[in-house]
């Protein structure tokens, strides 16, 4: 039996899942079979909520359909360049300074906007009698705010006022080195009665597919909402528009936000604040996620302030320090466990080398330095089989279509011989996960966009433009292909002839970081088993001399 057949077997049929399951979320999204909170309905408040005086209206209203028109103000820090319009006090565009636009690396990359052709905005408002909300007019004093020298935080203040003596200013705080966005609402009431109110933050956003993604390499975009009971869901646009959405009902944790392929906005309350979450559609392609949360009863005279931060930036593993679950933004697949040790030290890696692809090669070094007692057992199985090949042709001509005599005869041979048929098998089983775990890495870690390696390969999470290491990679299968013994059924022997071209066409729409690993590791591979394979038909004809 020959085990690398079963690797190579096994390492075509994910690939062959990933492109399959890339054509089946792209043909038929899948849809969650659970009761949710509708569109169109109102959501029931929370007993332990504060009930606004209103109801969700203000919330369900379209994106921005007022007939008022705000002003922009621009926002500039060291990582995040901004706009926020006055109508509504929306974040309507957000450009990350130190990431690059997919198709064009000369601007920086936008997550958050507001043009003709998509919507994604962080909306906020209050809600209650004539309290504003994200259709309301605010007044500023400047158009354009810039973090200075020195100095760690921008402060823009938005003011309007309402009936009965409510004012309220929206205030947006920058932090120098951050992607961190603190939203807070300061509400006085100089009325003569008590007002009762709640906050809501939400994201909105069109049902588009970034710029740059691939059928064949797909990722997830959507909304996601964390909660320390439920973890982490991710509740996809086809279930919110078929009202078939899983949606925690309230929580004194979590947080709501929007992931699309290496980033993520999300709104972060802090403390143990009680909070209700709801996901809807609003327009025929736009959605909202979003969370409300109760302000204390404010009486006459009295001055309340209610603040969620708000991220926007890259997704990493990293999260974690700034919200519990936020590091999950960053999909490593059903073999998390494994996926994040392994990009951990490539992390490390990188930091000493400073080129994620020279990373590559070292933790692909590493990795094969770990399994290599396990390889070495699976090569010398294989090398004993290249060596009585020539018997098993014989018993297969002796005993024909007699599979029973045929089994019981090759097992006889084994024993003689003292192959143990399942001597590679171990190793096999162990470098699948990590294989696979290093695909979800290398496709989920912002790190990898637009990392370069040498010449040609500018981007390691792009495929290579040239295929250049996926010609190099099906070489290095031929190669292996010699090196194994040769299957004595003709369709087994087609097929390994085959794979190495599938393998190839395959991978020509893989990142070029995975191909990288793939290529280093099937040489490494070569070298092993070709020096294994000569010392073991080298003691075979020792032993035949004596």
């Amino acid at each position: 039996m020959d085990f690398q057949r079963v690797f190579l077997f096994l390492i075509f049929s994910f690939s062959i899942y990933i492109l399959w399951d890339g054509w089946e979320k792209q043909q038929h999204p899948q849809v969650l079979e659970a009761t949710s909170l509708s569109a169109t309905s109102t959501p029931v408040a929370s007993p332990l909520l504060i009930k606004p005086v209103e109801n969700f209206k203000s919330i369900d209203a379209p994106v921005s359909k007022s007939a008022q028109i705000g002003q922009t103000i621009s926002v500039k820090t060291d990582l995040l360049f901004a706009e926020i319009n006055t109508l509504g006090g929306d974040i309507t565009r957000v450009e990350l300074m130190k990431h690059f636009d997919t198709n064009d690396k000369n601007k920086h990359f936008v997550l958050l906007e507001n043009d003709a052709t998509h919507k994604y905005l962080a909306q906020s408002g209050l809600l209650g009698n004539s309290l504003p909300n994200h259709n309301t007019l605010f007044s500023v004093q400047d158009n354009h705010y810039e973090l200075l020298e020195g100095k760690d935080t921008v402060e823009i203040r938005l003011n309007t006022k309402a009936d009965n003596g409510i004012n309220v200013s929206k205030v947006f705080t920058f932090h120098k080195s951050s992607y961190l966005i603190d939203v807070k609402f300061e509400i006085a009431n100089n009325g003569k009665i008590p007002l009762s109110t709640s906050a809501y933050y939400q994201l909105v956003r069109d049902d588009s597919e970034p710029a740059g993604g691939s059928k064949f390499v797909p990722t997830y975009t959507g909304p996601a909402i964390y909660t320390d009971k439920e973890k982490f869901q991710k509740i996809d646009f086809p279930s919110i528009a078929k009202h078939k959405a899983t949606v925690p009902a309230s929580a004194d944790n979590g947080w709501a936000g929007m992931l699309q392929h290496y980033f993520v906005s999300a709104w972060l309350p802090t403390g143990n604040i009680q909070r209700e979450f709801y996901a809807k559609q609003i327009e025929t392609n736009h959605f909202s996620i979003g969370l409300i949360l109760p302000v204390a009863n404010i009486e006459p005279g009295k001055v309340v302030d209610v603040t969620v931060p708000l991220y926007v930036g890259p997704a990493s593993s990293q999260l974690d320090h700034i919200a519990e679950g936020l590091g999950l933004t960053v999909d490593y697949g059903f073999l998390t466990i494994i996926a994040k040790p392994i990009f951990w030290l490539l992390t490390f890696i990188h930091g000493g080398v400073q080129n994620w692809g020279v990373a590559i090669i070292l933790l692909t070094i590493l990795i094969k330095l770990a399994f290599f007692p396990l390889s070495a057992a699976s090569y010398r199985s294989m090398a004993k089989m290249r060596l009585v090949a020539p018997k098993l042709a014989k018993i297969k001509e002796q005993f024909g279509d007699d599979r029973e005599r045929l089994n019981r005869a090759m097992m006889d041979l084994y024993k003689t011989e003292k192959i143990n048929p399942l001597g590679g098998c171990l190793p096999v089983v162990i470098q699948i996960p990590v294989f696979i775990s290093l695909y979800w890495s290398i496709l989920s870690s912002v790190e990898m966009r637009y990392a370069p390696f040498i010449g040609w390969i500018t981007d390691l999470s792009k495929a290579d433009p040239y295929f250049v290491l996926p010609v190099i990679m099906g070489v290095s299968m031929l190669i292996q292909t010699k090196l194994n013994p040769t299957p004595p059924d003709p369709m087994q022997a087609k097929l390994m002839q085959i794979m190495p071209i599938a393998f190839s066409v395959i991978f020509f729409f893989f990142p070029a970081g995975l191909v990288l690993y793939s290529v280093v590791n099937n040489v490494l591979s070569i070298l092993q088993q070709w020096y294994i394979t000569r010392h073991t038909e080298a003691e075979a004809k020792g032993v035949a001399k004596v």
